[in-house]
């Protein structure tokens, strides 16, 4: 048994990639003193490297993580996010964009899409993608950080993510880590070996027969979970029947211009095509139900919509929409797709990996491991994945298509309850509350994906309260300030030229 009052003192990661050196990257820069920190992986094993799209908070880890952004965008090929364009998910040829950042402004105590949805009813309303900072910019291709020399203008609350080439950013991340002490290990892990007193991980064996232990143990081994899974035993909680979705196809292309300044999601018959734009290239991908097209026909339709040459042949990925029933597990952590898989609709697959390193350490196991810890992690993790679930699933749920058998399910299926009450609620209202702190997605991305998918709600009945004028002309004076701030603000590509031009690869191979 392990002694309680004896410090860990070895952390072993078993996988790189994206989980596993964002791992090692932030541990050993908040972990300075005290630990040993390593990494195994073998050149060997692929990654899956899907989602090269993130969300404002990857600023908060590279805070943390003492990453520079200038030298992060630049050695990651990396391109600026001020959302995501949903096209023909409500029906074909329909567009939105859930943007980040604030909408409007509020009348007292009235949010904007309050306002808006009377507004909308009597015909006086614009799309709604006008009234934020954000997706306006963003359909004028423009992008500068946010302003906070004036707190009253909507420059001040821009808010922005990256789109970046996720290989190139494990690299950065490599260097980082390495810089900080953390020992990379190559090789192939064969056998996980466990204590017969308590079933913890002693140590794994790998191919050349060399044995590497470690006090605890964090898994970033991909969809296989080597240690949670194999080792460990622990289940995964398939959520097939609400996301169809379980392959993918991905493949770059040249660029073209404009360069924009978002990511776009693209619904077909059977799943949705993204496409992420970098300093070097296009990165896209086809994610589908294996149940309703073929491998063959996915690629195909893949291939028939790319805006630029495509640079390799699209690369198969399959995945199962899920999680694992606990993510720790004695002296195993698992983080990334060890610990569940969530199609990257809303680009949360490297924000899920970032929540599992700052949980693990927020109750870090200095002394042994508690069971109390484990079990508050544990429940962190299943409230995590279940908040980003149903918001997914709200893409697929609310929606104008029947055009399909595909979009004919997902319309008229059962929801998660916590989905369904959410709905209503907003159904009845255009009302959103809060359930608990760590909710990811809050109400502006909630309305703007709701309005943007046409899910009929009724406005707040307190917008009756002020008069029809009085709400027009504040609409209408939002309008104008939030298009007077976007012409504004710089090309998107003319600002990278400026303030962040990447290298040519070969310059930084």
């Amino acid at each position: 048994m392990v002694d309680p009052n004896i410090p860990l003192k070895t952390i072993t990661i078993v996988g790189g990639g994206t989980a596993g050196w964002m791992t090692a990257a932030l541990l050993s820069r908040l972990f300075i003193h005290g630990y040993t920190i390593r990494l195994i992986e073998s050149e060997e094993i692929g990654t899956i490297g899907v989602g090269e799209a993130t969300i404002p908070a990857i600023r908060s880890y590279n805070g943390l993580a003492g990453i520079a952004e200038k030298e992060m965008v630049q050695a990651t090929q990396a391109t600026f996010k001020l959302g995501i364009e949903f096209v023909n998910w409500r029906a074909p040829g329909h567009s939105y964009i859930h943007g980040f950042g604030k909408i409007g402004q509020d009348l007292m105590w009235l949010h904007p899409h309050q306002l808006w949805l009377k507004a909308l009813a009597g015909g006086h309303a614009r799309h709604f993608d006008h009234y934020s900072l954000n997706t306006l910019a963003a359909r004028m291709n423009r992008f500068c950080p946010p302003d906070a020399r004036n707190p009253g203008s909507p420059m001040a609350d821009i808010d922005y993510a990256y789109h970046f080439d996720a290989s190139l950013f494990a690299r950065f991340l490599r260097g980082q880590a390495g810089g900080l002490g953390v020992e990379r290990i190559e090789g192939r892990i064969v056998d996980v070996k466990l204590r017969a007193e308590d079933g913890f991980v002693d140590r794994v064996v790998l191919a050349d027969g060399r044995e590497v232990g470690g006090d605890l143990f964090v898994d970033c081994s991909g969809m296989r979970g080597l240690l949670i899974g194999d080792a460990m035993g622990v289940g995964y909680e398939d959520w097939n029947h609400w996301l169809l979705c379980d392959r993918a196809q991905a493949v770059p292309c040249e660029s073209v211009s404009p360069l924009a300044p978002y990511t776009r999601s693209i619904a077909h018959g059977s799943g949705w095509q993204w496409r992420i734009p970098l300093q070097h290239r296009i990165g896209n991908g086809h994610v589908y139900a294996s149940s309703q097209i073929s491998d063959d026909k996915a690629a195909s339709v893949l291939l028939a919509n790319l805006d630029g040459k495509p640079l390799a042949d699209p690369r198969l990925v399959r995945f199962r929409p899920g999680k694992r029933y606990r993510a720790w597990e004695k002296n195993v952590v698992a983080i990334g797709l060890s610990a569940g898989f969530l199609e990257p609709l809303e680009s949360t697959s490297i924000h899920l990996i970032q929540t599992g390193i700052t949980k693990l350490v927020a109750l870090f196991p200095g002394q042994g491991f508690s069971a109390a810890d484990i079990a508050e992690y544990n429940r962190q993790h299943d409230f995590e994945f279940c908040d980003v679930r149903d918001f997914i699933i709200a893409h697929y749920k609310v929606t104008d298509r029947e055009d399909s058998p595909f979009w004919a399910y997902l319309k008229h299926m059962d929801v998660p309850d916590s989905l369904t009450e959410r709905l209503e609620l907003f159904r009845s209202s255009g009302r959103f509350f809060m359930r608990a702190k760590a909710e990811l997605f809050r109400e502006e991305s909630w309305v703007q994906v709701l309005v943007g998918q046409g899910l009929p709600m009724r406005y707040d009945p307190m917008v009756d309260m002020v008069p029809e004028d009085q709400a027009l002309s504040f609409l209408r004076d939002i309008e104008e300030v939030i298009a007077d701030c976007a012409r504004s603000m710089p090309d998107h590509a003319a600002f990278i030229a400026r303030n962040c031009p990447a290298p040519r690869l070969s310059e930084i191979a």
